[in-house]
């Protein structure tokens, strides 16, 4: 018996994963392996976020190489170990550090969405020197560093009252515009 190309072809999609299926370790090769998206994406307003040009966070940096598991250096990652969270796209130095990422992106991700963490209470979005940052209590704050302004000895001078008043300042900066009244 002679199977029709349409038969075939229906034969074989059963036999292959479908799309956004998620990668398994054993079998899915470097590709797959490499490159992962959270199995289920929340919606979120990404707009906030420091992607830079490229739309990547931490600008091609390693989140989990900031913290004492990834090594506590910042770290350039690689395009090809990358995951996207929740819309925002990170590179990773090795397999294991986007395993981590995976296993707990909050923890990773970057305070105010990327952005300079001193200046982030004065509800102003600024750069970042992706080398300049503090783990604190667990959190990842990165800062601005230019020729005549260092911001992270600034903010070190009182990093609980820079916290207080940045996560009040981000929910504020993040919140969205309450729906207009119809007259």
């Amino acid at each position: 018996m002679q199977l029709r190309p349409l038969a075939t072809l229906a034969a074989l999609a059963l036999l292959l994963p479908t799309a956004g299926a998620s990668p398994t370790a054993e079998g899915s090769g470097v590709a797959a392996a490499s490159r992962a998206e959270d199995p289920k994406p929340a919606e979120r307003d990404t707009s906030h976020f420091n992607l830079g040009k490229a739309g990547l966070a931490l600008e091609g940096y390693d989140p989990v190489a900031y913290f004492p598991e990834g090594g506590g250096k910042a770290r350039k990652g690689d395009a090809k170990f990358s995951a996207t969270h929740k819309g925002v796209t990170y590179h990773f130095a090795s397999d294991e550090n986007r395993q981590a990422f995976l296993k707990d992106s909050a923890k990773f991700e970057p305070q105010y969405g990327g952005w300079c963490a001193y200046a982030i209470p004065g509800k102003e979005k600024v750069e970042v020197d992706p080398e300049s940052f503090v783990v604190r209590e667990g959190k990842l704050y990165l800062f601005y560093k230019g020729f005549f302004n260092d911001t992270r000895s600034k903010w070190q001078k009182d990093p609980a009252d820079f916290v207080k008043r940045g996560d009040t300042a981000w929910k504020e900066i993040t919140a969205k515009p309450l729906p207009e009244k119809k007259k």
